[in-house]
């Protein structure tokens, strides 16, 4: 294991921890005990979507004819990358390659716009054709009196889940200013490393969520 510190005189070392190696340690916990929140709060919504699915079989089949598995496979391959292109960011920072941090981070950023781009064309064309959550669906496509059930989990579990990935850019981002400004090296990549443990999460609930919503038979 890389050693996350190199002396208590560190300018981000807090003076309440014994040392820096106490408080990464505090951190990563810290971030561990929010993701098994955040698996709490999806675990209720996919719990959610089995019952409905139960209850709906043949509607749920139906209804993911309406998705482009397609755009849907792309983005799961893009968030993929996003993953290993910000565990080679973790990897550079350990390595003391600060140039290739802020590479990483970088690649990383743009892979997570262009999966918000292609939600956002996804999210626009069903809105086109009638496609709303609730009551305000309209489309005549899908002949099922509760098609709306369906739509409305999309858009609250993928809706949630691209809020996560906004929140992660706006991490990133910030991580990238601070390694453009060389405040990570082999001795000091903390928040690097705990922003990847969440971006992490964010790319396994999609893949749960692309074979539940997309790949339906």
């Amino acid at each position: 294991m890389a050693n996350h510190s190199s002396s208590t005189s560190s300018k981000f070392f807090q003076h309440h921890f014994v040392d820096a190696d106490q408080q990464f340690d505090a951190a990563k916990m810290g971030m561990w005990i929010f993701l098994m929140t955040e698996i709490l709060m999806f675990g209720g919504l996919f719990a959610a979507y089995i019952v409905y699915r139960l209850l709906h079989p043949e509607l749920f089949t139906l209804a993911s004819e309406e998705l482009n598995t397609l755009w849907g496979g792309v983005n799961t391959v893009v968030l993929l990358g996003s993953s290993l292109t910000v565990a080679m960011a973790i990897k550079s920072a350990q390595l003391n390659q600060k140039k290739n941090i802020a590479i990483n981070l970088g690649i990383t950023l743009a892979l997570a716009a262009v999966f918000m781009v292609i939600k956002y064309f996804e999210w626009t064309h069903k809105f086109h054709l009638g496609i709303f959550p609730g009551k305000f669906y309209s489309f005549e496509g899908i002949n099922h009196p509760q098609a709306n059930v369906f739509f409305s989990l999309y858009y609250l579990m993928t809706g949630l889940h691209g809020i996560h990935v906004l929140i992660g850019m706006g991490l990133i981002t910030w991580l990238l200013v601070r390694s453009l400004k060389g405040h990570f090296d082999s001795e000091y990549y903390n928040p690097i490393e705990i922003t990847g443990l969440y971006w992490h999460l964010v790319d396994i609930i999609w893949i749960f969520l692309f074979p539940l919503f997309y790949l339906i038979e």
